[in-house]
Order: C-alpha cells, then sequence, then structure tokens
C-alpha cells in the first residue's frame, strides 16, 4: 500500500533586505546653504531657537549627535567665547572659539530654557535625546528643504568637514577639530574638495589662448 507523507518542508517568502544608505541617499552630507535653509525651517518649530541651535553647534563644531545632546553648560566659556568639546567614540579632546552668533544663541537659550546642566533639554527639562534629535532634523530638512534624502543628524558632521575643506584649511588642522584619531578618516574630505586642482593647466590654458 502507498503510504502518503504530509510535505515536511515550509516554502515562506523572503522579506526584502533594507537597502544600503548609498542607495537610499545620493550623497550623505549637507552643503552649506542647505545647512541655513535647515537652520530657519527648524526655528519654525514649537521649540524653534533652540532646534535652530542645536543645528547650528552640530554644523560648526562637527558634533556627533550624542555629543550635541550631552553638551553641557560648564563646555561653554562665555567670557573666552570658547567651546569645549568632549568627543565620543575615542576621539580627541579640543577646544574651539564660539562665533558671535553662536554665542548670541546660546546666551538666549540659557535665559528661556529650564535650569539643567545639559545645553540642550525637553520641555520636560530632560536631556535631548539622539532620537529627537534625528527626528528633528529629518522633519526639517523634509519641510524647508524638500530633500527626497532621509537626512540625518550626522549629514551636519559631513557637512562640517567638507565646508573646511572646500574652504582650503589644512587636513591636520581638520583632523583636529573634527576630533579625528586618524587622519585617514579627515582625508575623505580634503580629497573631494573642488579647491584640490584649482591651479592644474591654469598656466597651460593661459599660453594656449
Amino acid at each position: 500500500m502507498l503510504n502518503l507523507h504530509a510535505p515536511t518542508e515550509v516554502f515562506r517568502t523572503v522579506a526584502p533586505t533594507r537597502r544600503p544608505n548609498a542607495e537610499l541617499r545620493t550623497r550623505e552630507h549637507l552643503t552649506p546653504g542647505e545647512v541655513e535653509t535647515l537652520i530657519e525651517a527648524a526655528k519654525g518649530n514649537r521649540s524653534g531657537h533652540r532646534d535652530a541651535t542645536m543645528i547650528l553647534l552640530a554644523f560648526r563644531h562637527g558634533l556627533r549627535a550624542a555629543e550635541v545632546c550631552d553638551l553641557r553648560w560648564d563646555q561653554v566659556d562665555f567670557n573666552s567665547a570658547v567651546l569645549h568639546v568632549r568627543r565620543v567614540k575615542g576621539g580627541t579632546q579640543s577646544t574651539h572659539p564660539l562665533q558671535g552668533d553662536e554665542l548670541r544663541a546660546l546666551r538666549r537659550l540659557q535665559r528661556e530654557s529650564k535650569p539643567s546642566p545639559f545645553v540642550f533639554v525637553s520641555e520636560r527639562g530632560t536631556p535631548f535625546t539622539t532620537a529627537g534629535f534625528a527626528r528633528m532634523v529629518e522633519r526639517a530638512a523634509r519641510r524647508g528643504l524638500g530633500l527626497e534624502l532621509k537626512a540625518h543628524p550626522h549629514m551636519l558632521r559631513h557637512a562640517c568637514g567638507y565646508a573646511l575643506a572646500n574652504r582650503g584649511h589644512d587636513t591636520r588642522a581638520i583632523q583636529g577639530w573634527l576630533g579625528h584619531r586618524s587622519i585617514t578618516s579627515t582625508a575623505v574630505y580634503t580629497a573631494l574638495a573642488p579647491n584640490r586642482f584649482k591651479d592644474f593647466w591654469r598656466e597651460w590654458a593661459g599660453r594656449s589662448r
């Protein structure tokens, strides 16, 4: 007699894997002009001044999300106009000058915020979270820039590196500003700087006219 047995193999649909970030975004940084637009868009939020100041400092000082959210008032020296930057991920510490617009923004924020050792706090007075910062940046980028790409806080750190490289600053100086342990991490920015090849063929082109 022929015995029939139920199949033991179960065929399941394979869930699609997440596409790499490189496929989802055409680039991983914002331009200085886009950062300015992002700041203006953030000003329209309920806590607009706080949000705009977070974006400004993250960009100017190449801060990671964890670094800007953990920023404390004891790192801000108003008298000397400097910011004592504490890096995560084994980055090197440094002291950065604060520009006038940053000082004004921080003084106003200090007056308007609830007392806290942290610079950026929620309406309840608790430290701002990295997840909250990420959501805020994404919303501001979508509203202000209409970007198809999903903007995230680390794009501000990359924007800082590229902006400094585009202005012709020395690779070692940029390394110190961003707190990179290895200059290899910094070379990514200087390798793509448009002014790197600005004098190539200039003399030849002048003679050929």
